[in-house]
């Protein structure tokens, strides 16, 4: 049996670190070389600008992620669990 609650938390935590990381790609100026070059090996060039760093953006993109993470890992470990029944 997994523990729903530990699953979501870690889910949670891997999707806020994840999207935290991306944060100080935009921060230091490293996330559209980043972006180009992984558009590059698949095949694609796109015209679009980067918005610059914001606080209080950021804080909330952590805080949705983790939740948005947390939920899947939830939902995951409780189909899981019943899948196992």
């Amino acid at each position: 049996m997994l523990d729903t609650n530990k699953v979501g938390m870690a889910v949670g935590w891997f999707f806020a670190l994840a999207h935290l990381a991306w944060a100080a790609l935009v921060l230091f100026g490293w996330a559209k070389p980043l972006l180009d070059w992984v558009l590059s090996l698949h095949f694609m060039s796109l015209d679009y600008s980067m918005s610059g760093f914001r606080f209080g953006t950021t804080l909330v993109l952590v805080i949705f992620t983790f939740v948005v993470g947390y939920v899947f890992g939830w939902v995951f470990a409780a189909v899981w669990n019943a899948s196992r029944k």
